[in-house]
């Protein structure tokens, strides 16, 4: 199936192929159709399927149809980091149109916020609780509003955002489509899209808490007090590339990237604690590849439009399950190839475990030579306990993560 067959007006399949894409994604053919139809729709696939152009195609051959002043589509995402991606993305399918969009959250100065605003810019991106702000202060009019979007509405939940987004719902006219997309599905979830959506379709692609095919998933038995040796080892003998490292806690990221740099590694790091500007600064240079390394918290585990990360690095393991999917679908995005690899010590085993059987699938566990632990790792249910084989190094399949 092409662009084509979607029904998409000629403007837009012109930015499509611009864009240098050629053929639709699953969500994409499923959801595009369903959105041009003006249905509400609750669409669930894993990361790096193309969910964004997904939504935002037909709101802007929607938009453009029919032009008219007033802001007419509003999309909620749960970070600064996703509203600046979807409004590049707006901007870049829309620029053959006449559509403006303003990206809202917080952390930089309200002022040119509310002056597009006021003036009535026709697609809004943003997060919940600078936008309440807004609407507290009356800086905006949603009385023409014909779509809201609710993205990454999972992440949003997980962030303690559900007073704020149903605050916002209430708040909008109950005539307009809503379209909701959610890399996973929950209880919570699904409460939220009852709430928001009117007869609506469903899209889900792929089974859920599922990642692209083409990561491999590898699991580094390690001593607490060993992991940043062990990392270090890894990415001077591990084939060089785009690396991104999740830790739990944003003075975690700070130690672990400054330690890194010792060892002679290009690496900064990224979470709340910085300022917007530092945020924007930091994922600029490693888009650009002037670092190598990017250590982050989970504030960087969705919506991080990287392309090329070949490894994921887990230096601690989430507590949440769903987070492990978050992260690793930063890698082996549009069919490529890469490496998922966690650092794993002790206390960390069950966590471990809790996530495979969440992925219904086992991992390989192995050690990094002169970092083994002095136990042997935990191994699956469904395998037998057997001794860490000492002195295995870890390697990526042919291919997996060999791209410079």
């Amino acid at each position: 199936m092409s662009f084509e067959s979607l029904g998409l007006a000629p403007e837009l399949l012109k930015a499509v192929a611009e864009r240098g894409y050629t053929e639709p994604t699953p969500i994409q053919m499923e959801a595009i159709p369903v959105g041009l139809a003006g249905r509400d729709l609750i669409g669930s696939a894993q990361t790096g399927t193309g969910k964004t152009a997904a939504f935002l195609l037909p709101i802007l051959q929607r938009l453009d149809e029919n032009p008219r002043p007033g802001t007419r589509a509003l999309v909620l995402v749960p970070t600064r980091e996703l509203a600046e991606q979807v409004l590049e993305s707006a901007r870049a399918y829309g620029r053959h149109s006449n559509l403006d969009s303003v990206a809202v959250y917080g952390g930089v100065a309200m002022e040119p916020q509310t002056r597009a605003l006021r003036k009535g810019v026709a697609i809004v991106v943003a997060t919940p609780g600078r936008l309440l702000d807004h609407m507290g202060r009356r800086n905006t009019d949603f009385s023409g509003l014909e779509v809201l979007v609710l993205d990454e509405a999972d992440r949003m939940l997980d962030m303690g955002f559900a007073p704020d987004v149903r605050k916002i719902l209430d708040a909008l006219p109950e005539e307009r489509q809503t379209l909701f997309f959610s890399a996973t599905r929950s209880g919570d979830v699904d409460r939220l899209a009852k709430r928001a959506l009117k007869d609506h379709a469903a899209v889900e692609i792929g089974r859920r808490a599922e990642v692209a095919e083409g990561v491999e998933h590898v699991l580094v038995a390690v001593e607490k007090s060993e992991k940043r040796g062990a990392l270090a080892k890894l990415l001077e003998d591990l084939p060089q590339g785009r690396t991104l490292v999740f830790t739990r806690t944003k003075h975690g990221a700070e130690r672990l990237a400054r330690q890194l740099r010792r060892e002679g590694n290009e690496v900064t790091a990224l979470h709340g604690g910085k300022t917007q500007a530092h945020r924007n600064k930091a994922l600029e240079r490693f888009k650009s590849g002037k670092i190598s390394v990017l250590v982050a918290t989970d504030v960087a585990a969705r919506g991080i439009d990287v392309d090329n990360i070949v490894m994921v690095v887990n230096y601690d393991v989430p507590n949440d399950p769903e987070i492990y999917v978050h992260r690793v679908g930063r890698t082996a995005r549009a069919g490529a190839e890469g490496v998922a690899l966690t650092l794993m010590s002790p206390d960390e085993w069950l966590l471990m475990r809790d996530i495979e059987k969440l992925m219904g699938r086992s991992f390989p566990r192995e050690v990094v030579p002169g970092f083994e632990p002095s136990i042997p790792p935990l191994q699956p249910e469904d395998r037998p306990k057997r001794p860490v084989r000492r002195g295995r190094s870890v390697r990526p399949r042919s291919g997996a993560a060999r791209r410079r």
